[in-house]
């Protein structure tokens, strides 16, 4: 199906299945639970949750393909959101032109910086592309404040020109939208008698992050992704071949590249305001992070990093003592004080305690992060199976 083989396409059939029912799957607050009042920020989540999958499906491309590790992505993140920010301002509000500009924006500053900075490799290429990200946030915070903001950002406001769109109403706000539907807005469906609510800003996200999954797939089983593979390999001895690995790197960091502006288009196009912390080291450290904890240079890998981060970030970083004590009121009172003491640093505000546990844990004892998990369990599983199809319950000596 689409050029793909048995094995992918049910790969991405299972991810176009995780996306379409995250919504419902993933809500840990049902309605009249403690952490019911969290609910509205949920559908921001879900929409992040599928925008920082693209951008660490694009790190990959890069990191697990080719091996060159980036600490600079979250400057084309930015660069890609500030190209979205002026399309609404200057043409419309429709977010396909600003999501094409974001990634062809994008695409040129990562072949500007990806031609210097892949004159060097290992710990240089990666200092490199860090020096680049911090002038370009240095750039967006103080010195090009007429066109980035500078620290309050930019917004669309009502006296924007626009040239494509109409003019809005006295005390009307100017929205993001797909040809009229509007991204921060939810509307019901009515399919068989059952009524569901979605989101439309996440499923426009959603269906992006597909195509993006797909094109990702489509490079990994290329030509061009063997190449890349090569040059992680052994780029030296690639090199005495008589093939020049350059084009190829820098191909391949266009491309990631490009990820990332789309990425900070479809942000701009679910919240329009954007600032210059999103060109911030901490954001490149951020997909890096995403990449090694769901598995580097696997296809699904970086999706299922960028959830596990998102979720942990948006749900661990709300839970409160009162909602332990809520959780675990069912034990006697002193051993409740106990427990909720034993806890609370690795939730709220120390979530990041826990996501570094998660971390190490996976890094010392599943290299291959969440993938190889995964992996492993169904190995387990496959083991059981045969043992279960004999008589005796023994498995044989092959086995």
């Amino acid at each position: 199906m689409f050029g793909l083989d048995a094995k992918d396409t049910r790969l991405l059939i299972l991810v176009a299945a995780l996306v379409a029912l995250a919504p419902f799957i993933l809500n840990p607050f049902p309605e009249g639970s403690a952490m019911a009042q969290f609910n509205a920020g949920y559908p921001d989540l879900m929409q992040r949750f599928v925008i920082f999958g693209i951008f660490a499906i694009g790190f990959n491309i890069l990191f697990g393909l080719t091996g060159y590790l980036s600490f600079g992505h979250a400057a084309f993140l930015g660069v890609g959101s500030y190209a979205a920010i002026w399309m609404m301002k200057l043409l419309t509000m429709n977010v396909i032109p600003a999501i094409m500009v974001s990634v062809v924006v994008a695409g040129l500053f990562s072949l500007a910086v990806g031609w210097i900075s892949l004159r060097r490799s290992g710990i240089y290429f990666s200092i490199l592309t860090l020096a680049f990200a911090q002038m370009s946030y240095s750039l967006a915070y103080s010195v090009l404040t007429p066109i980035t903001g500078g620290e309050t950002g930019l917004q669309p406001k009502t006296t924007d020109p626009r040239i494509l769109d109409g003019a809005l109403a006295d005390g009307a706000t100017a929205k993001a939208n797909l040809f009229g539907l509007q991204m921060g807005s939810s509307y019901e469906l009515s399919i068989g008698g059952w009524l569901f609510t979605f989101n439309a800003g996440y499923y426009v996200a959603a269906v992006v992050m597909l195509a993006a999954f797909y094109l990702s797939i489509r490079i990994f089983r290329s030509p061009f992704g063997m190449m890349l593979r090569a040059v992680k390999s052994n780029q030296h001895r690639l090199n005495y071949t008589g093939l020049n690995a350059r084009p190829y790197t820098l191909a391949a960091f266009v491309i990631s590249g490009m990820y990332a502006g789309l990425a900070g288009g479809l942000m701009v196009a679910m919240d329009t305001q954007v600032g210059a912390e999103r060109m911030f080291w901490t954001a490149s450290g951020e997909v890096v992070l995403m990449s090694i904890l769901g598995g580097v240079g696997t296809l699904i890998g970086p999706v299922l990093g960028a959830g596990a981060i998102k979720y942990m970030e948006n749900i661990l970083s709300k839970i409160n003592s009162d909602i332990l004590h809520t959780w675990f009121a069912f034990l006697p009172d002193g051993l409740e004080d106990f427990v909720v003491t034993l806890i609370y640093p690795f939730i709220g505000k120390g979530w990041h305690l826990t996501l570094g546990l998660i971390f190490m844990l996976v890094v010392i004892f599943l290299p291959g992060g969440l993938v190889e998990g995964g992996q492993r369990i169904a190995r387990l599983f496959k083991r059981k199976k045969p043992a279960d199809n004999t008589p005796d319950g023994k498995t044989t000596p092959a086995e």
